[in-house]
């Protein structure tokens, strides 16, 4: 055993660093942050980066999207169309074949024509099957009469 009597007395616990150390790193924290914000503001502000979103003039992205070969998860990105009207244009565009014009789009059930002329301007226009069909090989020999 030991040489020394048993105490009742605890020593209370050290602190890992002196305060002397604490004030220390205090002093360093604060002074890395304030370099980080001094930083962050001449990188981005002064020089042209950063932008307000308030501010920001709204960008307009264009886009066309073809009803004969479009997936539904492109479709459903019109305007008007969500995920169930999208399939339906996939399921009717697969039992009925490709929609020779815009028009066709009616036959989808739920797609009447405010429908329709809303999707208009985002939709690539369809070519003229026959006419198509027709320029295929020299002299018209590839129309079907």
């Amino acid at each position: 055993m030991s040489d020394h009597p048993p105490s009742d007395r605890r020593e209370p616990a050290r602190p890992w660093l002196t305060s002397s150390d604490q004030r220390v790193a205090a002093i360093l924290l604060v002074a890395a942050l304030v370099g980080m914000g001094i930083y962050g503001v001449w990188q981005g502000r002064l020089r042209g980066r950063m932008i307000e979103i308030d501010e920001a003039p709204p960008v307009e992205i264009v886009f066309k999207v073809d009803i004969n070969s479009a997936p539904w998860p492109e479709l459903a990105l019109l305007p008007r169309i969500g995920e169930v009207l999208a399939k339906r244009i996939i399921a009717d565009r697969e039992a009925n074949g490709p929609f020779r014009d815009l028009d066709d789009l009616q036959r989808v059930r739920g797609i009447g024509p405010r429908t329709l002329e809303e999707m208009r301007p985002y939709l690539v226009p369809l070519a003229d099957i026959e006419a198509t069909a027709g320029d295929a090989g020299s002299g018209g020999e590839g129309r079907v009469n």
